[in-house]
């Protein structure tokens, strides 16, 4: 008899332990299942070390991966599209876990992704869409379109088109970014959209005529390259007229028209710049702002996208649906990627301290 009640016992017993075992492993996520996501390996691919916003990225997601447990493969392309390919097989080769990637070109990842999706990694786009592939998860950026939307919306007011205080017609000139980024296409057409209106009713003019996007892309979003474009227009088109304006894109283009305007005589109290925006708040084109030469920047907080970007894979290696904010505007011509995008901020003298050295975005110290 007490040899039956002692196996009643055990039975009860092992049956409560195998049902308290099965409720953890049903609750998405026990502590052992975490551990084993917590030892993956994540890699990043990362376009250049050649602008600073790159390598911001890229360290600050590596830390929060860190901060998580995860282990981490970060690599730069150095703006050569094999170059980056070669090193994303790499990390398929090493066996990560998961992959979050910046394209140098949008459209040169097709095949090298298709082995990821061979392994069952997946991918997180990062701030560049990732076309013609069907092999993209997730996309982290933010809102492309508004970028341009502030960029031209600021030249529109301070020109005085908004409220009609400008005398005009104002001459304009229009540069984008490189033509095999994504994002070009939607920094414009938030732009242009904005814009349109004033070329039409010839409050602003565009002097090159140089209005199409094919006319006014900048390769790699070089600095150079915009320099020499902006040398040819002041050349041919402004012999005796003066630009008040030029939309540029971000903030190494920024730095290269200017250049161009200095050469050209740009900068004194006879010829004052015009007004030239940018985008990334890098610390060349703030310290620029401050002394009166470029005009504004769109400031995106590299560290708030490294964290959305880091939540993504987070989830995805814990078998869950990352956060999204928008479902159906990024189309890479293979699928509607499920994407979160964050606001960008316009940033100009009046409010640079409060954006990003209060913030702790740029350290006050780095600015004199």
């Amino acid at each position: 008899m007490r040899s039956t009640r002692a196996a009643a016992v055990l039975t009860a017993v092992t049956l409560s332990l195998a049902l308290a075992a099965c409720g953890q492993s049903g609750e998405g996520g026990s502590k052992q299942d975490k551990k084993g996501a917590e030892g993956a390996t994540v890699g990043i691919a990362m376009p250049t070390k050649s602008s600073e916003r790159w390598i911001a990225d890229g360290s600050n997601m590596a830390a929060e991966f860190k901060k998580l447990g995860y282990k981490t493969d970060l690599q730069y392309g150095e703006d050569d599209v094999d170059q980056q390919v070669s090193q994303i097989e790499n990390m398929i080769t090493k066996g990560v876990d998961v992959l979050v990637v910046a394209a140098i070109d949008g459209r040169a990842l097709g095949d090298v992704l298709r082995q990821a999706g061979e392994q069952g990694i997946k991918v997180i786009s990062y701030d560049r869409l990732i076309l013609g592939t069907e092999n993209v998860s997730y996309y982290a950026s933010f809102d492309n379109e508004k970028v341009g939307e502030l960029q031209a919306g600021y030249l529109v007011e301070k020109l005085g088109l908004k409220d009609g205080s400008g005398k005009g017609p104002f001459n304009i000139e229009l540069f984008a970014g490189s033509p095999d980024d994504n994002n070009t296409r939607y920094f414009f057409e938030g732009a242009w959209k904005t814009l349109k209106p004033y070329i039409d009713s010839k409050q602003l003019v565009v002097r090159s005529k140089q209005t199409k996007l094919d006319q006014i892309t900048t390769l790699r979003w070089d600095g150079g390259t915009a320099q020499k474009r902006m040398d040819d227009l002041l050349t041919s088109a402004y012999s005796s007229a003066d630009v008040d304006a030029v939309l540029s894109p971000y903030d190494g283009i920024s730095i290269g028209i200017i250049s161009a305007l200095k050469s050209d005589g740009y900068g004194t109290k006879a010829k004052p710049y015009p007004l030239v925006t940018g985008q990334d708040a890098e610390v060349a084109s703030v310290k620029s702002i401050i002394a009166g030469q470029q005009t504004q920047t769109v400031y995106k907080d590299t560290r708030a996208l490294a964290k959305q970007a880091v939540q993504m894979a987070d989830a995805v290696l814990n078998d869950k649906k990352p956060e999204v904010n928008d479902t159906t505007t990024y189309d890479n011509e293979k699928k509607v990627v499920p994407a979160f995008l964050l606001d960008p901020v316009s940033v100009d003298k009046s409010n640079y301290r409060a954006e990003l050295v209060d913030s702790g975005y740029i350290k006050e110290s780095d600015l004199s």
